[in-house]
């Protein structure tokens, strides 16, 4: 695990503490479609329904969204189980997530 993966894990981590992230399909879902969402990531070892249904809700919502880590990883981030989604509901916290997924190495997605 590399150190820019750990910023992005840690940023995840925060935004939860601060209450700023919804997880679980029907919580992200749901943020997503009243317009809360800012970011939403999916665990690149979500289901391809999962990742599919995802991916057309945020390219018609206009929602960015990104397939990063796993959902072992994800849920580890935000103190739980598993997670393969999850909504990202701060401008502030979207973006900065966002520049660290950019500009780390894609490979661990």
């Amino acid at each position: 695990m590399n150190l820019k993966m750990n910023k992005t894990l840690s940023m995840i981590s925060l935004a939860t503490k601060a209450g700023k992230t919804q997880s679980g399909e029907f919580l992200t879902e749901k943020e997503v479609k009243e317009g809360r969402a800012y970011l939403v990531i999916i665990a690149g070892d979500a289901s391809a329904n999962t990742k599919k249904k995802f991916q057309n809700m945020c390219d018609f919502y206009k929602v960015p969204i990104y397939f990063y880590g796993d959902k072992e990883t994800l849920g580890h981030a935000m103190g739980k189980e598993i997670r393969a989604s999850l909504a990202i509901t701060d401008a502030g916290f979207a973006k900065s997530i966002s520049k660290h997924i950019d500009t780390e190495d894609n490979t661990i997605a």
